[in-house]
Parts: structure tokens; sequence; C-alpha cells
């Protein structure tokens, strides 16, 4: 008998039946704009150093990298992605990481939730609409209190502080998470929203992180946390990055993160009860290619230019289609929009109803069956405005080929949606 119900099942393994079903259905590849994984590969200089590391007879490229930091690896990542000179900062500490997404599971633990005092108190803060790893382990696995901090369309779905306060006003936190950049929100932070969260977590005496997957991709007007959290020596924080989306290495499993130095010791304890490190020569191979940080940063560059092209061509078209957006897209790969009641002229609002479905899933499902154009849909964060309908657009598909452009503006000129 099993002990996980299968209505567990990730949003985006759901997504994937989806478009699988369309295809075996139609004969036709689907157009993905689903995708939250890069659909290129590194540049070819890091292939090229891969290549050479795995080659290398030199134990500490093929044995288990625990804490090792090789070619200082970790320090040129957050420099990179943060500006931030770890060696500078004595009360700080850098460790290389093998993905983000397992790192945030160690977190909740790493923050004490576990212990005696704290088992059904913890309380964590997270956004809601997220890609929502940290809630699924800490409210969803570990069963620790949530208080959910609403993204909202009226805020651009920025971090804002007074929605979080009202919502926390007077309960313990003991951690408060976000994403920044976001997802499905491509949007970042800025030096005076961090400074106002960092007051509120020092008043709550709460632990700071930030998810910064996206780190690599977002615009100037973006701001590290990192940045802002070196010069509070008394906040206890993290900021964690990725090669994944940064350099379109997901299969990497590569990162790093800086933060306080007890926190950082603290999730030390339990990564080494948990996993054993990134994949030695691939971390050699980023940190030799860091060696110039003026070359990394070109590269990185190229990177972002090529999705900004993307999403130059998208947004314009589906906004004439008629998708009304929720908020800009300077800070990743990932557009996003509300959920019309009326496409395809089908009724959206009925057609949920007589199928069970939630608005924004109906949507979807209408869509791709009748077009190919697979997103990913949301629901916005109930209450203080939230709980809005979201269908999410990225752009990790080659969108600026001739036959994907034919294609995408033939079925949009179909989908003529219609809100109340």
């Amino acid at each position: 008998m099993r002990k996980i119900p299968a209505s567990g099942i990730n949003l985006f393994q759901h997504i994937y039946v989806l478009a699988r079903e369309y295809s075996r259905r139609t004969g036709r590849p689907v157009m993905n704009l689903s995708l939250g994984n890069p659909d290129t590969v590194p540049p070819q200089e890091i292939l090229d150093l891969q290549a050479r590391f795995a080659e290398d007879a030199g134990l500490d490229y093929h044995t288990y990298a625990e804490e090792n930091n090789l070619h200082r690896f970790a320090e040129a990542m957050v420099e990179l992605h943060s500006g931030v000179r770890a060696a500078e900062h004595p009360h700080l500490r850098v460790l290389p990481i093998p993905g983000i997404k397992n790192a945030t599971a160690f977190i909740p633990i790493a923050c004490g939730v576990h212990l005696d005092g704290q088992r059904g108190d913890f309380t964590l803060v997270s956004n809601l609409p997220a890609y929502d790893v940290i809630g699924t382990w800490s409210a969803g696995y570990l069963g620790t209190r949530r208080i959910l901090w609403p993204l909202v369309p009226e805020d651009g779905m920025r971090l804002n502080v007074a929605r979080l306060r009202a919502a926390a006003a007077d309960s313990r936190v003991d951690l408060v998470h976000v994403v920044r950049p976001g997802n499905p929100a491509s949007v970042g932070a800025n030096a005076r929203e961090w400074k106002e969260l960092i007051a509120f977590c020092l008043e709550k005496k709460a632990r700071l992180v930030n998810d910064a997957a996206y780190a690599g991709l977002a615009s100037a007007e973006h701001s590290a946390l990192a940045a802002v959290a070196k010069d509070v020596p008394e906040l206890e924080w993290m900021e964690l990055y990725s090669v994944s989306k940064s350099f379109s290495d997901p299969g990497a499993r590569l990162g790093a993160l800086i933060g306080s130095q007890e926190f950082v010791e603290d999730f030390i304890l339990i990564k080494g009860n948990s996993e054993s490190g990134p994949v030695p020569y691939v971390m050699a191979a980023y940190g030799e290619f860091f060696q110039d940080l003026s070359a990394a940063r070109r590269a990185l560059g190229g990177i972002r230019s090529m999705y900004r092209r993307r999403l130059d061509y998208v947004i314009p078209r589906l906004k004439v289609a008629g998708l009304r957006p929720v908020c800009s897209a300077d800070d990743g790969f990932f557009t996003l929009w509300r959920t019309p009641s009326r496409a395809l002229g089908v009724d959206v609002a009925e057609y949920a109803r007589a199928k069970g479905w939630a608005l924004h899933e109906a949507y979807n499902r209408l869509v791709i069956a009748e077009t190919g154009l697979v997103g990913v849909h949301f629901m916005g964060a109930p209450g203080q405005g939230g709980g809005q309908p979201l269908i999410r657009y990225g752009v990790c598909e080659d969108v600026l080929a001739p036959a994907f452009q034919k294609r995408f503006e033939e079925q949009l000129a179909r989908l003529k949606p219609a809100y109340e």
C-alpha cells in the first residue's frame, strides 16, 4: 500500500503529462513555454574545462567533495552573482552546494525545526505564488507552521513588507524564505526592500534566506541580498546561487551559498549527514573558468541577452493577442499573465465548473489541448489582494525560430481571450 497519495504530484510533473498527451494525440510537438530549465548548454569554454578535469586523474576531482572548495569556486561564484568579496567579511562564510533544491530541504533543519522546544511551534514565512519547495518541505513534510506572505499584482509581485507585517503581526517567526528574482514572477528586489525585510527579521529574531537561482539573469535594478546583508553582522542569513540557470547547466548540480558564519555552520552540520557535496571535477571546471571574472561576466551577459531577445518577441505578441500581464519580466525568463475567463470561443469559467477544475488549470488544459501552447498555471496567494488565477509562460524554447513563430502567431490569433 502506498504511503504518499498520488495527489501530491509536483505541478510541473503534471504539466509534462498534459504535454505528452497532446503530442500522442496530434503527432505534433508542443510549443513548450512551461519549461523552467534552459534549452541551451553551457558555453564551450566551460564544456572544455569539464572534459579536461574529468580526464584528470587527481583524486580531488573524483572523490567526495564534502566541504572541498576546489579552485576557490564558491568565492568566485558568490562574487559573480552578488558583487560581494567574501574574504573582506570575516563574519561571513561561503560554501559550494550541489544545487539549490536539495539545499532548501536542509534549511529548516539547519534552523532547528527538529529540536525540543521547536517541534510544532517552528514558523516559516514564505511567498505565494511560488515554486514552493520550501513550503512543501516545511509545512508539508516537516509539519511546521506557515505564514503566507502574498505576492500580488497590485504590488507588481514585489516584496511588500507592509503585507508581511500584517500577516505576521503577533506571530512567532523563525525563518523567512524568499525567491528573488522570483518564479513564477520574474521580479527582483532592491536595496530598500531588503533593508525593510532585514529590519523585520531582526525584530522577530528570524533567519532570512534568499533562493537566488535566477540572480545571474537579473537586470541591473536587482540587488543581491548579500550586497545588503553583508553590512548587518547581527543578521542570520543565507543567499544561494546556481549554475543551472546562470550558465544553462542544470545537469551540473552545482551552486554556492554565502551567509552569516553560524547559520552556514549549522547548515554544514545537516548537509554532512545528508549529501556528499557537488561533483568535484565540475566544480573545479567552474572554479577555473571563474579565474577570469571579466570573461565569466561576458559569458553570463550573453546568456542573459539571449533570454531578453526571446522575451522581447514573446511579450508583445501575448499582449497583442489580448492577455493581460501581471508584472514586468526583467529578471529571468518567465512572463506572468492573468487568466482570462473566456478563450478559444469557450467560457473558461463554465468549462472549469463542468470539469471540476480551478479556472487557471481549466484555461491551461484547454489551450494545451487546442493549440499545443503549454504554460504553467498558478493560483495567487489567498487574501490581501491575492487569490487571482495566473498563467506563466517562459522562453526556454527557441521562440525566435521561424517555424516556431509561424505556428505561435497562428495559434495566438485563435486565442481571443476575454476578461470579466
